[in-house]
């Protein structure tokens, strides 16, 4: 069977603080379409792959491509605007702009262009806006300020504001279910599998919820010791030795 097209690719990608390696040279292909489960265990390399990929560290070596052009060199925004989109695993808001002005931003923001945004370009921006608004439940608290959200409801903002990225191509989640309720999961569940059928929209899900994994996505690599240990379908990955004793221990395992 033919692989898909890979949208995102890292090509001998390396990352060393003074002597310490947390990735060395690693190669991960993510299609066009594909929602990619990234697991690991503590410590394992992901977030520093997560920062790598999407600008917020230079790598020490190797390249990322998306869509087949080099990001290295480019900052974290140039990497938005090429279509790159991450959270964190803390939500970073603009917590005294209300809801609707957060998710407002990607869309308008274009460089040069910001100030010139006309009043066409707003309103179409506010129609995206409250359809995320209306997906995520959110819509009561529209004129809010964000700072007034719980931690749950900001990382549901966090994920929405993502998909107002009018370029967006690719969406990496760095643990975007920790430490949130059942409700608000369910949400941020709904708008993954929504935008990843109406646009067709790649994700990478970095998380330890191996239930969330099996639901969203066909694909999973698992990084250990700032490698990709394995590859494969949830079920492949977790019978195999090699993984089990990365996650337990050899004793455990």
């Amino acid at each position: 069977m033919a692989l898909p097209v890979p949208i995102l690719e890292t090509s001998k990608i390396s990352k060393r603080f003074g002597g310490f390696v947390a990735v060395n040279e690693v190669d991960f292909r993510v299609g066009a379409g594909e929602v990619r489960g990234l697991i690991g265990p503590n410590g394992a390399g992901k977030t520093t792959l997560v920062n790598l990929i999407t600008g917020i560290y230079p790598p020490s070596a190797g390249d990322v491509r998306l869509d087949g052009a080099s990001l290295v060199g480019r900052s974290p925004h140039q990497v938005a605007h090429a279509g790159l989109m991450r959270s964190f695993q803390v939500a970073r808001l603009f917590g005294n702009l209300s809801l609707l002005e957060n998710l407002l931003i990607p869309h308008l923001a274009r460089g040069p262009h910001l100030a010139l945004a006309r009043g066409a370009e707003r309103a179409a921006g506010e129609e995206r806006a409250w359809r995320f608004l209306e997906l995520t439940r959110l819509a009561r608290q529209a004129h809010d300020p964000a700072k007034t959200l719980s931690g749950g409801q900001r990382a549901l903002l966090q994920a929405a504001v993502g998909f107002m990225n009018p370029s967006l191509k690719c969406y990496v989640l760095d643990e975007p279910f920790a430490g949130i309720n059942p409700v608000i999961k369910e949400s941020i569940l709904t708008l993954i599998e929504h935008e990843n059928r109406a646009r067709a929209l790649t994700f990478v899900i970095v998380t330890h919820e191996t239930a969330l994994v099996r639901r969203l996505c066909g694909q999973v690599s698992v990084m250990m010791g700032g490698r990709i240990a394995a590859e494969g379908t949830l079920d492949e990955i977790v019978r195999r030795q090699d993984v089990i004793a990365g996650y337990l221990g050899k004793a455990g395992a």
